[in-house]
């Protein structure tokens, strides 16, 4: 599975994979993150898969650097054969995913 830009992520409330950028915080990381509308919690914007009520983990999209599919499950298989979480993305910025267009 390749690394594609936010711009083209699904805003439909379904999970996916995200590249967080590297802050002070810490380094670049992989959160499972989705669209959400405004309601009670928190404003229109990605949040992360493990939020909840009170406790709204919300990424604004300068945060964010690019978005895949999460993996399929494969029933039936080793749990030693399953796919670790991909690697962040490492690249200097988003234009660089997939050529710059040019």
């Amino acid at each position: 599975m390749d690394w594609h830009h936010m711009k083209s992520a699904p805003k439909d409330g379904s999970r996916i994979l995200v590249t967080v950028r590297p802050s002070e915080q810490g380094a670049a990381e992989v959160d499972v993150a989705y669209w959400a509308r405004a309601d009670q919690f928190g404003m229109e914007g990605w949040r992360a898969a493990d939020s909840y009520p009170g406790h709204m983990i919300g990424y604004a999209e300068p945060e964010l650097k690019c978005w895949m599919p999460l993996p399929r499950a494969n029933a039936g298989q080793d749990a030693a054969t399953i796919d670790e979480m991909p690697a962040p993305w490492e690249g200097e910025d988003v234009e660089e995913l997939h050529g710059s267009g040019i």
